[in-house]
C-alpha cells in the first residue's frame, strides 16, 4: 500500500480521506474476489470461504456463485 494512500486516509482533509477509503474498498473487493476464485479452484466449499470471510455461506455464494461455480 502506498504511503500516499495511508497519509490521505489518516489526514485532515475529508475529501482526500474519503477518496482513500474508496480506493481501499476497491482494493479489498479485488483481493476478496481473487482469493475466492483461488479457493474455489482448490476445491474449497462455500462454507469454508464464508467462515474465512466472516459471512454466511449464502452471502458468499450469492456474491460469487455464478462467477466461480
Amino acid at each position: 500500500m502506498s504511503a500516499e494512500l495511508l497519509t490521505a486516509a489518516a489526514g485532515e482533509d475529508p475529501a482526500e480521506g474519503l477518496r482513500a477509503v474508496r480506493s481501499l474498498r476497491v482494493l479489498a473487493d479485488r483481493l476478496e474476489a481473487l482469493h475466492v476464485e483461488r479457493a474455489r479452484r482448490l476445491g474449497w466449499p462455500w462454507q469454508h470461504i464464508a467462515d474465512a470471510l466472516g459471512v454466511t455461506r449464502q452471502a458468499v455464494h450469492k456474491k460469487y456463485g455464478k462467477r466461480y461455480p
